[in-house]
């Protein structure tokens, strides 16, 4: 093989995406495909992360359910992903976890023993390749909701008030 001539390649030619850009960019370097087996591994993520719950003793429940209108639902009885303000990003932990790569309890810690999935970028790459995400969280009694289009949050973060499930997660998202 021959050398190639010379050529400029320098620095200005290096692309530095951030946030969840990347994902967007090249999907498959996060679930493996765009067809019907990268919506599976987008369902599995968010299962993964209610499964974790269950393993670790702290739920009983985890229910997925695929919608009419073409979303999916994964709804489980765990802790309930927290929803207090995340001392570095200072938006709600929930938004933080749903909307920046490599932010999760998975990391070391003592949020969890034993997981699986993508270890703290799975639920922000199922957001950033939804068409529309709603996530619920109950924490002692009172629900609380935040909405997504393509990894972008559409509202705040907002306390809807008492339900009768004491904790929980439910994600439902449009792939």
């Amino acid at each position: 093989m021959s050398k190639q001539k010379e050529s400029n390649y320098d620095g200005s030619q290096i692309q530095v995406l951030e946030g969840l850009e990347p994902v967007r960019k090249r999907p498959g370097m996060y679930i493996g495909s765009t067809g019907y087996e990268g919506v599976h591994h987008l369902i599995k993520e968010i299962a993964d992360n209610s499964i974790d719950e269950a393993i670790a003793g702290y739920g009983t429940k985890v229910i997925v359910r695929i919608l009419a209108d073409g979303g999916v639902n994964i709804t489980d009885d765990g802790r309930g992903i927290p929803i207090d303000i995340h001392p570095k990003t200072g938006k709600s932990t929930l938004e933080t976890v749903l909307t920046i790569l490599h932010a999760g309890g998975k990391f070391g810690g003592g949020g969890y023993k034993v997981s699986s999935g993508l270890h703290g970028v799975g639920s922000s790459v199922v957001n950033a390749l939804s068409t529309k995400m709603i996530a619920e969280v109950v924490k002692k009694g009172q629900l609380y909701r935040i909405e997504f289009e393509r990894g972008v949050p559409t509202t705040e973060l907002k306390k809807l008030g008492k339900t009768d499930r004491e904790d929980g997660t439910s994600i439902t998202f449009y792939p």
